[in-house]
């Protein structure tokens, strides 16, 4: 019985460090990294926008910057395993309509460089890094829009400087947050269940014991990582062999695959600091707030209701279920989106 105790005493210290450690703060350091040969992106389609660049924090970040320069910014920001690219649809009618469009790569994607190691990844080197890009910017008023883990690292670079933002709207995305016990050990649990996947080759998301430590598991072992296939099961249209071609593009070899094989894992590593921020800044938000899911998409489903009852912002507004579209919503629907989103900076 004592050696149970402690046992049970040296795991729970073990959980209270990783925990603590993944929700700690700005303490990280740039590690290698890999660049993408920039003769992988030549003649992609629907992509002729001029690359710009930041260093920052030891890294080259990647980010488009489209319309007048003097329009009201809109910030867009992609998940995993996407980039910039995804928003290849919107950016020119955003522009036209006079809107300065700035859509980064997050490091570990598209353009910009590419840690080596899946240990120099944390949810918290990206919100600096965003967060750092913004100011770099100088975004003032600026409209937020994200999807998958764009709203997670998003929605956290909003909270690190809210006046710059003037209105948010999100899509397929969340927060997730957890706080008193379930804070302390969501964390460590979820990295047992997803040992216990063990090695996985291969997904049915059909299969129904599909379960989303499956997906991190397969992502972080997988031999083959199906990028294409990825992108086609998580998208409503068919896309063409070009389309899909471009969202492999990044991903010239296993090199440059750190950052789409950890990202997964990294979701509810900051339980306890995503809590805070819904307290401190959405449950406090009153700036407009909107939300536009795709209702098709089982990944994120349901997760628009607790924004619409939890900000502040969100009340009233005309929050859309947007019809045959999947995960990937800007593929499937972009027109829809820039729809609402314009109507929505108008409505001021």
């Amino acid at each position: 019985m004592r050696t149970a105790l402690y046992v049970f005493l040296a795991l729970a210290a073990v959980a209270v460090v990783a925990v603590v450690s993944s929700q700690s703060s700005s303490d990280w350091e740039a590690g290698p990294v890999a660049r993408t040969p920039e003769e992988r992106f030549a003649n992609l389609p629907d992509y002729p926008f001029a690359p710009h660049y930041l260093e920052i924090g030891g890294y080259r970040v990647h980010y488009l910057d489209e319309g007048p320069k003097d329009g009201q910014p809109i910030l867009l920001l992609h998940g995993q395993p996407s980039w910039s690219y995804l928003y290849r649809h919107m950016i020119p009618p955003l522009a036209e309509a006079g809107y300065r469009v700035v859509v980064p790569d997050l490091v570990g994607f598209g353009k910009s460089d590419k840690p080596l190691s899946q240990s120099d990844y944390s949810y918290q080197m990206h919100v600096d890094v965003m967060t750092e890009l913004v100011r770099e910017l100088d975004l003032q008023g600026a409209t937020f829009f994200g999807q998958d883990w764009g709203g997670l690292i998003g929605l956290r670079v909003v909270a690190e400087d809210p006046d710059r933002f003037a209105r948010i709207m999100i899509s397929n995305t969340g927060l997730p947050a957890a706080g008193g016990v379930l804070g302390w050990l969501g964390y460590p649990l979820f990295r047992l269940a997803v040992w216990r996947e063990g090695t996985v080759q291969a997904l049915d998301p059909e299969d129904p014991d599909f379960s989303f430590a499956s997906w991190v598991a397969y992502a972080r072992t997988t031999d083959d990582f199906d990028m294409q296939g990825l992108f086609q099961t998580a998208t409503a249209r068919e896309l063409s062999k070009a389309e899909l071609d471009g969202y492999a593009a990044p991903f010239a070899g296993e090199e440059h695959l750190a950052g789409a094989r950890i990202f997964p894992y990294l979701v509810p590593s900051q339980l306890r600091k995503n809590a805070q921020v819904w307290s401190e800044v959405y449950d406090e938000w009153t700036k407009p707030f909107l939300t536009a899911f795709g209702d098709s998409d089982r990944v994120t489903a349901g997760l628009d209701v607790e924004w619409q009852e939890r900000v502040p912002g969100a009340k009233d507004q005309p929050h859309t279920t947007v019809e045959n579209a999947n995960h990937f919503i800007q593929e499937d629907r972009p027109e829809r989106l820039v729809e609402l989103m314009i109507a929505l900076i108008e409505a001021g």
